[in-house]
């Protein structure tokens, strides 16, 4: 009987573990319908299915940028983002991540890039997967032109030849603003850090409001509009 026990005791543990881990990654914020619709192709902009996630074609042959969508949050929900970057000047490849957590698949911008031939990449993404893809950065700054972080800072030092772009809300209430100043140890020379006014944390996506974050005083829309617009003037520095 105790060596039925002894057996049986961390058999119960880890399926209470593994029980906890499916409730929490099965609850996650889900893209709206305007993200869906974004991912057909129109107004210049091809949108493609990929066994990474989505490839946004836009008019450049210059430039692309991975992209790792924000923790718990919907890949497709960056659909509109995402298409207004590529319309404006860089392609996007959007990476859909297992259990919708960058933090397990920090690397998936190897295979993204080894698909694809652009003479500049950049990686970047919102939030959590800002930050992984800073991880990656900091790892792979010789395959890199620079990062993209949307509500999200770098966790370790970016090589001095980077660019680094960094864009948030005004009314961020999930953003740290002490270990985003403490994060400012890590950039690199070229660096370009801009403040949207009335946007919060989860404007960068269409997945509706986010717990914790403030309260927006633009839309989505102007959001989007204005950190694409921002980036879009950096991307080449």
């Amino acid at each position: 009987m105790r060596k039925r026990l002894k057996w049986l005791v961390p058999i119960i543990v880890l399926a209470a573990l593994a029980g906890t881990f499916i409730v929490y990654t099965g609850d996650y914020y889900r893209a709206d319908d305007a993200a869906l619709r974004a991912l057909e192709s129109f107004g210049g902009v091809r949108v493609m299915r990929t066994g990474y996630g989505y490839r946004f074609d836009g008019p450049s042959e210059d430039a692309a940028l991975v992209f790792y969508p924000g923790g718990k949050v919907e890949a497709e929900a960056y659909a509109p983002f995402l298409r207004r970057l590529a319309a404006s000047g860089v392609d996007v490849c959007l990476v859909r991540m297992p259990f919708r957590l960058a933090l397990f698949a920090i690397d998936s911008a190897d295979a993204v890039m080894a698909q694809h031939d652009y003479p500049r990449w950049y990686v970047g993404g919102h939030s959590l997967g800002g930050a992984m893809a800073a991880a990656y950065a900091a790892r792979h700054g010789d395959a890199l032109a620079g990062v993209v972080l949307c509500a999200a800072y770098p966790i370790g030092a970016l090589d001095q030849h980077m660019t680094e772009i960094c864009v948030y809300g005004s009314e961020d209430g999930v953003l740290d603003p002490k270990r985003l100043e403490a994060s400012r140890a890590y950039a690199p020379e070229t660096c370009f850090e801009h403040v949207i006014e009335g946007g919060n944390h989860a404007g960068f996506g269409n997945y509706g409001a986010q717990k914790g974050d403030g309260i927006a005083r633009i839309s989505a829309e102007d959001q989007q509009r204005a950190a694409a617009a921002y980036i879009i003037s950096h991307i080449g520095a």
